[in-house]
């Protein structure tokens, strides 16, 4: 047995095709919108793939990429951060959805995955197969509320580990000429003898919509506490990557990322 600390990698961030939006623009008018945003970063590669994307899906609901544009929109936000702030306000959540990011969940436990994959809108998921994955040094970490108990977790843990190990050994799995079928089948069964709070890995996919969601209920008081600690660092990572479109979460005293505009 070995112990672990989750932490939250990410892996994808949305990148936009900027000639494609911009014959976009030039077929419905509006394309100073895009040559403003482009000269406030100092070029396209500055652009903000997941800002200047869910801008792009909100601007087009209104076509307010510019005053005329509609007739009945005689005045656009120029400024983006107020832009989002009216966007948030006014729960036009919908265009939030246009922007994923993914990210890689390293060494967080059974527990703490069963929870999270119930957040199925806007969300995809790819987690490690224990039915397929043989377990022979398990990852595990001591709760805050067994830390008491750490010496006798940890033996208890230890035990299951060796159990998974000799088991495999007795039914001989690793001899030359064994069929794949009846690996997975002894690894699938062994499984159920392994402790649910082991370390795992699994790949998130979230929508910004959805990453709001699960920040702000998965890091509240009442939440178990290892996915306070999981979504925390979702939390700085999504307000890093999208500061506009996370511009209305603060951290309280007590770790809670909470916003100003909920259920957007």
């Amino acid at each position: 047995m070995h112990a672990t600390t989750p932490t939250i990698h990410l892996i994808a961030r949305p990148q936009v095709d900027v000639e494609g939006m911009r014959a976009y623009l030039e077929d419905v008018g509006g394309t100073s919108w895009l040559d403003r945003r482009i000269d406030e970063v100092g070029g396209p590669e500055g652009l903000n793939g997941a800002e200047i994307l869910a801008e792009f899906g909100g601007r087009a609901c209104y076509r307010s990429w510019e005053p005329g544009l509609n007739p009945n929109v005689t005045r656009t936000r120029t400024d983006q951060h107020e832009y989002f702030g009216n966007i948030l306000a006014s729960a036009h959540g919908s265009v939030l959805e246009h922007a994923n990011f993914s990210f890689a969940f390293r060494n967080v436990s059974r527990v703490a995955t069963h929870e999270i994959v119930r957040h199925r809108a806007g969300a995809a998921y790819s987690q490690e197969s224990l039915r397929y994955v043989r377990l022979v040094d398990i990852g595990f970490r001591v709760p805050p509320a067994l830390e008491p108990l750490q010496n006798q977790v940890i033996e208890l843990v230890e035990k299951l580990e060796e159990f998974q190990v000799s088991a495999a050994e007795a039914l001989k799995i690793d001899e030359d000429g064994v069929p794949f079928h009846y690996k997975k089948e002894v690894t699938s069964a062994l499984r159920r003898l392994a402790p649910i709070g082991l370390s795992t890995d699994i790949i998130v996919t979230m929508n910004v919509r959805t990453l709001r969601h699960v920040i702000e209920m998965r890091t509240a008081p009442g939440a178990e506490e290892e996915l306070r600690t999981i979504f925390d660092q979702v939390a700085r990572i999504a307000q890093r990557e999208a500061p506009g479109l996370f511009q209305d979460f603060t951290q309280d005293a007590e770790g809670s990322w909470v916003p100003t505009h909920r259920k957007v």
